[in-house]
């Protein structure tokens, strides 16, 4: 199997999205591999020394995506046994000149610890984490979105990915099997109703995610979740309120398709 190795002087997260990117265009199966924080010519040697040695073992040259731009290290990783991706390389001459200034490299300059923007994020992960799961219903006035859905539809990853990729202060209250006799916003919801946005899951996909949580149960039964289901989606639909299918998505995908559609602003950066 061909080896990838991703490799950067801060997290490497930029290194991994851009060659996940581009390898996920391609049939095959890599083995991947992420060095992070290689700041210094030592830490460039070690870490050449396993990719060559990657290269030995599996008698081909592994792809290696990097984003260094200070000299020496640059020149260390670029002289592996390996086919070299520099991402920055390709892109910041031309950038130079359309903006009509030079670049200023630095180390971890995608790093955003001294910036507005890590407060925010730190701020709503400790808001995701105190308004998990209706745990509490004082405080949604502070929510810049409130995820509404059955247990397990996907509320509680999706708060945490808006809280920590993009410092988005979301709540989630889930509706339970004591809603459903008579399913209808409660009055602490309709209060904050253009902040709620619901999320819904195939029946079948919902049993068995809760099989495998509580099997032979009600709470797991292909009644009752067929039940929860179709209530909520009804529910949906008379109070108006957008809702996402979260079957066949991922956790990225989720927040993406949220995002666009609340048109919320992110603290990425």
């Amino acid at each position: 199997m061909r080896a990838a190795f991703y490799i950067s002087d801060g997290t490497a997260i930029t290194s991994e999205v851009f060659g996940h990117a581009l390898l996920s265009l391609f049939p095959m199966e890599f083995e991947h591999h992420t060095i992070s924080f290689v700041e210094t010519a030592e830490q460039a040697i070690e870490a050449k020394a396993k990719i060559n040695k990657s290269s030995k073992r599996n008698g081909e040259p592994p792809l290696v995506f990097h984003t260094f731009v200070k000299p020496e290290i640059k020149e260390i990783i670029d002289s592996c046994d390996a086919i070299i991706y520099n991402f920055l390389e390709h892109f910041v001459a031309p950038l130079e000149q359309k903006l009509g200034i030079k670049a200023k490299p630095k180390a971890h300059r995608t790093h955003s610890i001294h910036e507005n923007s890590y407060d925010f994020r730190i701020d709503a992960v400790n808001y995701a984490l105190a308004n998990d799961d209706g745990s509490s219903i004082t405080n949604y006035e502070h929510a810049d979105v409130i995820l509404v859905g059955v247990s397990r539809s996907g509320k509680t990853p999706t708060s945490l990915y808006l809280a920590l990729q993009y410092g988005i202060k979301a709540a989630n209250y889930p509706f339970t099997d004591d809603d459903m006799d008579e399913l209808k916003l409660p009055e602490f919801l309709k209060k904050h109703k253009k902040k709620l946005f619901g999320l819904t899951i195939d029946a079948q996909r919902l049993i068995d995610i809760r099989n495998n949580r509580l099997s032979n149960s009600k709470y797991s039964s292909a009644r009752q979740c067929r039940m929860e289901v179709r209530e909520v989606e009804k529910l949906y639909k008379k109070e108006k309120i957008p809702f996402l299918n979260t079957t066949k998505l991922s956790v990225e995908e989720i927040t993406a398709k949220i995002l666009s559609e609340t048109k919320l602003q992110r603290y990425k950066y």
